[in-house]
C-alpha cells in the first residue's frame, strides 16, 4: 500500500479513536450513582442496574475497538497494515474503507465466521 493511501487510513483511524474517547468521556460524565436508600420502589432499582450495565457494555465495546484502532495504528507504522494476519494476502482497499480495522482478508474472515457457528452449533 502506498504512502498516501496508509496516510488516508491513519487519519480516518485517528478520528475514530478522538470520536470514541469524547463518547466514553461523555458516557463517564452522565453517570448517576443513586444511592439506593432513596429509591422509591423496586421498578426505579431495576431502571437504574439495567441504565447501569447498558452503560458498561457500551464502554466496553468502545474500549475494544480503541485498541483495534490503536493495533491498526501499529501495523501503519510498521508496514504490516492492510495484510491478512491469517493469510498474509492484501486486504482489499474497499473493506478497509468500510473496516478501517480489519486484521483478516474477506475469505479469512468468512472462514473465522463459519468455524463460529460450528463450534455454536456443536457446542464446541
Amino acid at each position: 500500500m502506498d504512502k498516501q493511501k496508509l496516510e488516508f487510513f491513519r487519519k480516518l483511524l485517528l478520528e475514530e479513536k478522538d470520536r470514541l474517547n469524547e463518547k466514553m468521556d461523555n458516557l463517564k460524565k452522565g453517570e448517576v450513582y443513586v444511592n439506593r436508600d432513596e429509591l422509591k420502589d423496586v421498578v426505579d432499582a431495576a431502571s437504574d442496574e439495567f441504565d447501569k450495565t447498558f452503560v458498561m457494555r457500551i464502554r466496553d465495546r468502545e474500549l475494544k475497538l480503541i485498541k483495534k484502532i490503536d493495533e491498526a495504528l501499529v501495523k501503519i507504522d510498521n508496514g504490516t497494515y492492510g495484510y491478512c494476519t491469517e493469510c498474509g494476502c492484501e486486504i482489499e482497499e474497499k473493506r478497509l474503507n468500510a473496516r478501517p480495522v480489519a486484521s483478516l482478508c474477506i475469505a479469512c474472515k468468512e472462514e473465522e465466521e463459519e468455524q463460529e457457528r460450528r463450534a455454536e452449533k456443536y457446542g464446541k
